[in-house]
């Protein structure tokens, strides 16, 4: 696979990037592009309106350290590849390299260009929207995805599964004090984010929402791993969209954790993966074990991150980083996570 079209700063002022999107069938065309800053003095200010106004996700690359010039066009662009060992802000990632991260980013566009580009858009629109109206947005997006081509060869590639049978207590609850513990506890599905587990943590959310008395929430999870994300035996089964979208946003447990963050301490362990990250990003403080790790894998489903990925770990590490952790799907360890803001300490 060729890796993407390139183009300089002068190119991207130009209007190089805004051909359009679509091809005559309604297929996504070049959904990624990579801007070459380095060397780069001067930026026109048609490159920065262009940069945050396109279409297609556009992915700096450098070698050294950004001027403030140019660190403002990487603000505007979707993410910035710096190598070299340079230090960058939130909109960058530091590699050894730019060049395999670049090509890791472009075959997971190119693979399943609808859900990348969506996820960009939702990063982009969602940055500045409150949590609520960003978590609706992400629903809204998500919702489109689960009846999209994409997601369907996911499912198809899958194969049929059966439901994960019930069991009796999904969610631990104890109190101690002024102290709620929620423990997810379906450790033989490594506590996936099924219906069970939903609806015992959502009741055990507004418990603490609704009494006074609580204040302080911990949230844990039995076994080897807090939570390894959506539960996909479950994955396709929803009535309908609607239902679905409903479901995530009214019916889930991001908007409670987010109400209740200034009490909510999350301990994190094991590999955290998509709902396993994404619904402790809202918590007040995020401790994980070592040897923790992170991951967003829903692009690669044809899906973008849907318990609320796109809009409470934007906030802790910026749009920018969350576009490389859910376009790669790669995992994040404990010390990068740390540096980012993902996780507020290590525990023990």
């Amino acid at each position: 696979m060729t890796g993407p079209r390139r183009v300089s700063v002068a190119d991207l002022a130009g209007g190089a990037v805004h051909a359009p999107l679509l091809d005559s069938a309604g297929r996504v065309h070049e959904p990624l592009v990579a801007v070459e800053l380095d060397g780069v003095t001067e930026v026109p200010g048609e490159a920065l309106e262009r940069a945050r106004s396109g279409d297609r996700l556009l992915i700096g690359l450098a070698r050294g350290r950004l001027s403030p010039r140019v660190a403002e066009l990487a603000r505007a662009l979707d993410l910035t590849l710096v190598g070299g060992g340079a230090a960058g802000g939130p909109e960058c990632v530091a590699v050894p390299d730019p060049e395999e991260p670049l090509a890791a980013l472009h075959g997971a566009a190119t693979r399943n260009p609808q859900a990348a580009t969506v996820l960009g858009e939702v990063l982009r629109a969602t940055e500045a929207l409150p949590v609520g109206a960003a978590l609706d947005v992400e629903s809204f997006a998500y919702s489109a995805l689960l009846g999209g081509p994409e997601f369907r060869r996911w499912l198809e590639s899958r194969g049929p599964r059966p439901l994960p049978s019930p069991v009796e207590h999904p969610v631990l609850v104890e109190r101690a004090g002024d102290r709620l513990t929620v423990t997810l506890n379906r450790p033989e599905r490594r506590n996936a984010y099924g219906r069970q587990v939903r609806d015992a943590l959502v009741d055990a959310l507004h418990l603490a929402l609704l009494d006074g008395t609580v204040t302080r929430v911990v949230l844990a999870g039995a076994g080897p791993s807090f939570c390894s994300g959506g539960d996909l035996d479950e994955f396709g089964t929803a009535p309908d969209l609607t239902t679905a979208h409903l479901v995530r946003t009214r019916a889930g447990a991001g908007r409670l954790v987010h109400a209740l963050a200034g009490q909510v301490e999350a301990r994190l362990h094991g590999a955290c993966v998509g709902a396993g990250i994404e619904l402790p990003a809202f918590a007040g403080r995020v401790t994980a074990a070592a040897g923790t790790t992170f991951r967003l894998p829903e692009v690669g489903m044809g899906l973008i991150p849907g318990a609320g990925g796109t809009v409470g770990i934007p906030r802790r590490i910026g749009r920018h980083r969350t576009l490389y952790l859910a376009l790669t799907g790669a995992p994040l360890d404990l010390p990068t996570a740390l540096a980012w803001g993902l996780v507020d300490a290590a525990d023990g």
